[in-house]
């Protein structure tokens, strides 16, 4: 369990350093990203196949978001974590999943001080990282 925990430790660590470090040109308004390490809709990588049940998808009202990834949870395969970011590397708020759980789905408070930019992500055991970049308000 350690080790699990250890590896998303780092991997929201390496996401939130990417952030940090500038976002745009991590993630490029091209839709990039580092290869191999963050999966998204515009570069899936090797999970091309599995975009539409791994990448997060986002619905903002008001002041909230949703965060879903449409992925069936089951003992083996299930998705981790979900995590938001602002677009200057602070985390407004993370849920960790258990196979447990019937849907991977968080929801979230924006404040004005969050602005507008904002990273979503969806941690699978067996598929890896994914990003959403999005905007609201």
């Amino acid at each position: 369990m350690n080790s699990r925990r250890d590896f998303l430790k780092t991997s929201v660590f390496l996401a939130m350093g990417t952030v940090a470090a500038g976002a745009e040109t991590a993630f490029g308004s091209e839709g990039g990203s580092p290869t191999g390490v963050v999966y998204t809709k515009e570069n899936p990588g090797r999970w091309a196949k599995k975009v539409g049940s791994h990448a997060p998808e986002i619905r903002v009202d008001g002041n909230k978001v949703m965060l879903t990834t449409k992925h069936p949870m089951s003992e083996k395969h299930y998705i981790v974590r979900h995590t938001l970011v602002s677009a200057d590397g602070k985390v407004i708020g993370s849920k960790t999943f258990y196979p447990s759980d019937k849907e991977a789905v968080s929801i979230y408070e924006l404040s004005p001080d969050h602005g507008n930019r904002f990273y979503a992500t969806s941690f699978c055991n067996r598929h890896d990282f994914w990003v959403t970049k999005f905007r609201a308000k």
